[in-house]
């Protein structure tokens, strides 16, 4: 007993690392799989740093060399948009000007009276791409100041992609100036005030304009500081990571004189040359080429603006041509553009590039350049790739021919090999291979080792695959402010598989993967960025897009434009893939291209596509120079805010991890499990409310075994004793009934009928809650006719509400229907004819003006077995069901509730429930004349037009005790939540509420009751007041808090365990916690079991069974016309497999547990408490457990701030998930991938079909539960009109 009175702890491990080991199918290591087999790699050196002996001591020196002796040497050339040269900045220009500007910054910048800058200080450069030369002034006026450049992008909005993380860089770096040109400045955004506007996560910021008018001459005195370069902080070059961050590298002036002298070397750059540059100048190869190593040489640059390129990519060819450059520095793409565009042009000769210089590696298009420019004079040695990265610097560049190197390599590499990290050569026939090309040797003065890329830095065998460091003295020093990254990735120290050291000098790690071919060529493979590891292979973003990019792209892809990364679903990563679709595309066109390219991925890197979604043409956020910035398209799928036109999503394929489908055990035999009161060592999970026999109170009710009896001896003992007020919309009483009145009105029905009617007769009563139906009630009860109460058909919307009306009137076989004259007229409508056969209804009575006459005398029937009322309700799936109350029945359930709420005739109680069916109906029209207590009456109805309507009334009588449904309670959430203060002003106070019930037939929805709490709090409302009934059809009340017992306890229970209908409870907050509470107390003389579904035997406490009632007032059976009681019969009349086989219970349809409690009840005993999990009819049996539907509902409404209303169900063993998008419709395909992931994270099921539709279309009863397998009927009849359905493949 002991192990149920709390949770266990479990350990602290089992709270981070989750148990989803034991679940979750761990994938086992393929043992074919290739393993690396190679020596242990030798780390690679490069030649040595020539001495040069009139080489400048520092970058500023080279400048003053160069600015004093050759001023009128040409030093930048800045082309515009439509390649025409703009300006020549010459050596001179550039000395004078950086001086004036040097002087300036460190002498007429002033903030009180103090310098603004001093030097060592971080000034932010933000200069648009298509102005180079204000851009170098700038930079070296910095350096000649010796201030650090930050050089960065100009915010285009306050909300650019990846701007807040620059912002954080600078703040971290502490920059309080940004220097800019005037033009740039104008454009910025601006604040009311007329100053730049501050960006989002931006620290505040001067902004200084660099251009002529802002700056002054230096005096004559003035020379700016030539020192030799030192380890000081000469710039910060900024990077973005794979996740978004964006971190700031420092280089120092020694390192970045280091790199240009490499360079130099490496590239053969001489003294006064020209070289064309496409790239960058503000980061990585543009700023080293096309700025610093240009200075160092006094070579001639001309700047190439990407807008240039985007109209012409030939533009970098043509400049080439006519500046006969020797050097042109361009990325592999602006080659690939090049290609397609040079059909057009015929007369480009190319033989003036005797060296020309290719970055960012990618074999196919080098190969396929060569081939086409061949034939115009393209000598195919002068291509000469490089490999980079913004921390390493150059790594390993291909040097021209004339330096005696050996030639070109070229690995034609199995995919499968390089998934695994292993080298396999492989034949170029095949689909699934990589070409690579060797990025050449080692740059002069480096050491290059390749280390495993995770965990330690071990040597790889020279046929593995790892990531490539350099130890030399041109690299990035540190990630600025960031110590613990800087060691991990600038102070790597590489160790041999034992462990040593290989070399006493620090490497920095260059996220580059790749490895040493022959000759000593560094191939590169991938980077650390792309990498994206799937059930522990690994594969490279920029391969799959290439894979993507080969399906046809000019047809399709807008520009070329695909981003693909991974994300983390289920402990694993899942390969995503998000293309631009050209505005032309069809729909047609765009599932076939996406189908095509799932499979050109599957075949060539053998792994699934989990989601590949296409957008509408320039919407993916853009990288400042025009490629899609990868991490904040990431952070816009996952946040479902990427608004695609189409989306495909696979899980099915690739999610490969999914815990083993569960295997049904047979059950354990009786005779091991039963001993005394405990079932395999557990208590039987058993409780019952107070006996009845032992409760004696001064009930005068009880005396009569009629209710009917009851009211004829309240009209004589109490004839003025109000029973019921009547609140109207406007919380005035509308109309009221004392016990005489009641009775007189009850006697005209009973006349009226006793002619025309036989006893035993159904009649159905057809009236809006009120007072006329319960006198229309008792009238057939003193007839002797059997009443049914129908919720009359709605007069906006006949076409789903009468054919309701119209099969409970046909089912229960009602003779005669009892309504108003409104009703009447409404019943007999055109518009009713369309909707139903007006003709076959049975006679209609208007009971409005009945004449005042007394029956002869009153019907009694024979014994209290006899039927007294049929209640109908449509179930959450749909079906009709009517069941019998008998007398004996009606009065046990009157006692019941009047024993658990203190019922007496000085009380009043507030009701806000429909009075059609189940306990509201018992409510409104037994419980005041079986007990005597005064109901305040409001139709649920009336709350539309005012929501504060049932609160207001509660405190106005002061009530103690007010039951509602869970639509009554929702409606007051939602519409009142914000009134709360306007509420309190009209003096409404809560405080006198003991206990506020909602009565259900589900789960008690906790998150609902919380929030109510919370929102009345400030009205006065008990925390402790809210609880929840249970009821269904085989007994209408089953649980109901009442006014003495204990509160209602929370638990929260293992969702994993529940699917497998095991109860195992854990802490609150655990992972896969579901909060459960206690549906109220059980009532007097109800007792309660939970039994196995299968079996029928019983169930240990806190096990997950069927809920088994057994009380005097059980319904005593199903009414249904179509013969099916037998099939139903043991819903009513059933008995336990073994144990206790002689009582007779009811089965609820309910599943749920009993759970022993600490507290002590009314009558002294442990309290027992029973929660009700879900109906047995609305579970979904999928992979061989358990789930129901509110829990994946409810993930699902969590998953996405758009998602108004979720239902889920099953079809053909798919699961589908129907949601309700309150928002835009550009959302809609957002939420299929956010869906599928939230399933699967949390309850290891796939998607099968995501179905998104307008709010309100997911249909609800009026106890405001969902009618989930109606929408299942309207989904299959196609007629739900969604506004997307994503099949998930």
């Amino acid at each position: 007993l002991n192990t149920l009175k709390r949770p266990k702890r479990p350990p602290l491990r089992e709270f981070f690392v989750d148990d989803f080991e034991e679940l979750l199918d761990v994938q086992q290591p393929d043992p074919n799989q290739p393993k690396p087999e190679g020596q242990q790699m030798c780390p690679l050196e490069g030649e040595p740093l020539g001495v040069v002996t009139n080489w400048p001591p520092s970058l500023p020196a080279a400048l003053q060399r160069w600015g004093t002796t050759q001023p009128k040497s040409p030093c930048l050339t800045a082309l515009d948009n439509a390649g025409k040269p703009v300006y020549t900045l010459t050596y001179g220009k550039l000395w004078t000007r950086s001086q004036k500007l040097a002087y300036t910054l460190l002498n007429k910048l002033s903030s009180r009276n103090e310098p603004l800058l001093v030097p060592g200080d971080r000034v932010a450069l933000v200069f648009p791409n298509n102005d180079p030369v204000m851009f170098m002034v700038a930079f070296y006026g910095c350096l000649l100041a010796e201030l650090v450049p930050v050089p960065i992008e100009v915010p285009l909005t306050r909300k650019d992609a990846g701007s807040q993380q620059i912002g954080f860089l600078l703040g971290s770096c502490g920059v309080t100036l940004a220097l800019t040109t005037d033009a740039c400045q104008k454009g910025l955004p601006k604040a009311q005030t007329g100053e730049v506007a501050t960006f989002k996560g931006w620290p505040r910021l001067l902004w200084f304009v660099t251009d002529g008018k802002h700056v002054v001459k230096p005096p004559k005195d003035w020379h700016p500081p030539i020192r030799e370069a030192s380890n000081d902080i000469a710039y910060i070059e900024y990077k973005t990571s794979k996740e978004g961050s964006t971190m700031g590298i420092t280089v120092s002036h020694s390192a970045m004189l280091a790199h240009c002298h490499a360079l130099t070397q490496a590239c053969g750059y001489t003294e006064g040359e020209t070289i064309t540059n496409v790239l960058d100048f503000k980061r990585e190869a543009g700023l080293w080429h096309g700025v610093l190593t240009s200075v160092m040489n006094r070579m001639h640059v001309i700047s190439i603006p990407y807008s240039l390129m985007k109209v012409n990519p030939l533009s970098w060819i043509m400049k080439v041509h006519t500046y006969k450059a020797r050097v042109a520095v361009v990325k592999s793409r602006d080659m690939h553009w090049s290609l397609l565009a040079q059909r057009d042009q015929r007369d480009i000769s190319l033989s003036s590039l005797p060296k020309k210089l290719l970055l960012i590696w990618s074999i196919s298009s080098c190969d396929a350049f060569l081939n086409v420019f061949q034939s115009r004079g393209l000598r195919p040695e002068v291509i000469c790739p490089c490999a980079s990265s913004s921390e390493a610097m150059t790594v390993a560049i291909r040097r021209p021919p004339e330096m005696g190197v050996p030639p070109p390599g070229k690995a034609v590499l199995s995919m499968g090999g390089l998934s695994h990290g292993v080298i396999r050569v492989d034949t170029e026939e095949k689909l699934s291979v990589l070409t690579v090309q060797d990025v050449g040797q080692v740059m002069p003065g480096a050491l290059v080792c390749v280390v495993r890329a995770e965990g330690i830095p071990y040597l790889c065998q020279t046929d593995e695959v790892g990531e490539i460091c350099v130890s030399s003295g041109s690299t990035g020093v540190a990630y600025y402010g960031l110590p613990g990254m800087t060691k991990n990735i600038f102070e790597t120290v590489p160790v041999t598989p034992s462990g040593i050291p290989i070399s006493g000098r620090p490497f920095t790690r260059t996220s580059l993967l790749g490895f040493v071919g022959p000759d000593s060529l560094v191939f590169v493979v991938g980077k650390m960025d792309g990498l994206m590891v799937v059930s522990g292979r690994r594969h490279n973003a920029d391969d799959v897009v290439a894979t993507a990019l080969a399906v046809e792209p000019m047809k399709f892809v807008y520009r070329g434009r695909i981003a693909v990364f991974s994300v983390s679903v289920l402990h694993d990563e899942r390969i995503v893939v998000v293309a631009e679709q050209r505005p032309d595309a069809s729909e047609e066109d765009s599932f076939q291209w996406m189908s095509r390219v799932l499979q050109a991925i599957d075949s060539i890197h053998q792994v699934g596509v989990y989601c590949l979604a296409l957008v509408p043409a320039n919407t993916l956020p853009k990288a400042p120079l025009g490629g899609i910035h990868i991490s904040e398209t990431k952070q816009r799928f996952l946040e479902g805010a990427l608004h695609p036109c189409n989306v495909l999503m696979c899980p099915h394929t690739c999610v490969t991890n999914l815990p083993k489908p569960r295997q049904k055990q047979p059950e354990v035999g009786p005779a091991s499990m039963i001993v005394g009161n405990l079932v395999a060592g557990k208590r039987i999970a058993q409780a019952c409310g107070r006996d009845l026999g032992q409760l004696e109170d001064n009930d005068q009710a009880r005396k009569f075994l009629y209710i009917q009896d009851v009211l004829q001896w309240r009209a004589q003992a109490t004839p003025d004793h109000p029973l019921f007020l009547v609140l109207n919309a406007k919380g005035t009483v509308s109309s009221s009934a004392s016990c005489l009145q009641l009775h007189k009105r009850a006697e005209r029905v009973a006349a009226a009928l006793m002619g025309r009617l036989n006893t035993g007769d159904h009649v159905a009563l057809v009236y809006p809650p009120g007072i006329d139906l319960i006198a229309t009630f008792y009238g057939c009860l003193y007839a002797g006719c059997v009443p049914v109460t129908v919720r009359p058909p709605h007069p906006q919307n006949l076409a789903t509400t009468l054919p309701t009306v119209k099969m409970i009137v046909e089912v229960s076989k009602s003779v005669c229907i009892l309504t108003t004259q409104a009703i009447t007229k409404l019943l007999k409508s055109k518009e009713a004819a369309a909707a139903v056969d007006i003709k076959s209804w049975p006679t209609v009575l208007d009971t409005d003006d009945l004449p005042r006459k007394k029956s002869p005398q009153m019907y009694k029937p024979p014994t209290p077995e006899m039927l007294a009322y049929l209640d109908f309700s449509v179930s959450t799936t749909g079906i009709l069901a009517g069941v019998k109350m008998s007398h004996a029945a009606t009065s046990a359930l009157c006692r019941s509730i009047k024993l658990q709420c203190e019922l007496y005739p000085s009380r009043q109680i507030a009701i806000c429930l429909d009075p059609y069916c189940g306990l509201g109906f018992a409510l409104w029209c037994l419980c005041s004349v079986y007990s005597g207590h005064q109901s305040i009456l409001v139709p649920p109805l009336e709350l539309e037009s005012n929501a504060s309507l049932w609160l207001a009334a509660v405190s106005q009588y002061k009530v103690r005790v007010t039951f509602c449904s869970y639509s009554v309670m929702e409606m007051c959430t939602k519409g009142l939540g914000s009134q709360t203060e306007a509420l309190r002003l009209r003096n409404v106070n809560l405080s006198c509420v003991r206990t506020c019930m909602v009565v259900a037939e589900e789960r008690p929805r906790i998150a609902l009751t919380q929030s109510f709490s919370k929102i009345f709090k400030d009205l006065g409302l008990s925390p402790r007041a809210v609880s929840t009934t249970f009821g269904c059809r085989v007994n209408v009340a089953i649980c109901l808090q009442g006014t003495a017992g204990p509160d209602p306890t929370t638990v929260y229970v293992d969702m994993r365990a529940l699917r497998h209908d095991r109860v195992r409870l854990v802490e609150r907050g655990s992972p896969h916690s579901l909060p459960l509470m206690e549906s109220g107390k059980i009532l007097p003389g109800v007792k309660v079991i939970i039994a196995n579904t299968e079996t029928k035997g019983p169930l240990g406490d806190s096990h997950l069974g069927e809920i088994w009632v057994s009380s005097p007032h059980n319904a005593t059976g199903y009414y249904t016309v179509y013969g099916e009681e037998a099939l139903h019969a043991d819903h009513f009349n059933t008995k336990l497999s073994f144990g206790d086989t002689q009582t007779v219970w009811a089965r609820t349809g309910y599943l749920g547990f009993l759970r022993r409690t600490e507290l002590t009840d009314a009558s002294g005993e442990r309290h027992d408490a029973l929660y009700v999990v879900g109906s047995l009819d609305e579970t979904l049996e999928l992979r061989g457990m358990r789930y129901h539907p509110i829990d994946i509902e409810t993930s699902v409404i969590r998953s996405h701030k758009s998602i108004a209303e979720c239902a889920v169900f099953t079809w053909t063993n798919l699961l589908v998930v129907v949601v309700e998008l309150e928002g835009s419709e550009q959302e809609a395909l957002d939420l299929v991938a956010l869906v599928t992931n939230v399933v699967l994270e949390e309850h290891y099921l796939i998607v099968g079909v995501v179905v998104v539709v307008d709010p309100g279309v997911i249909p609800i009863n009026s106890r405001g539960e969902k009618q989930r397998m109606h929408l299942r009927d309207g989904f299959l009849a196609d007629q739900l009109d969604p506004i997307y359905v994503a099949y998930n493949m």
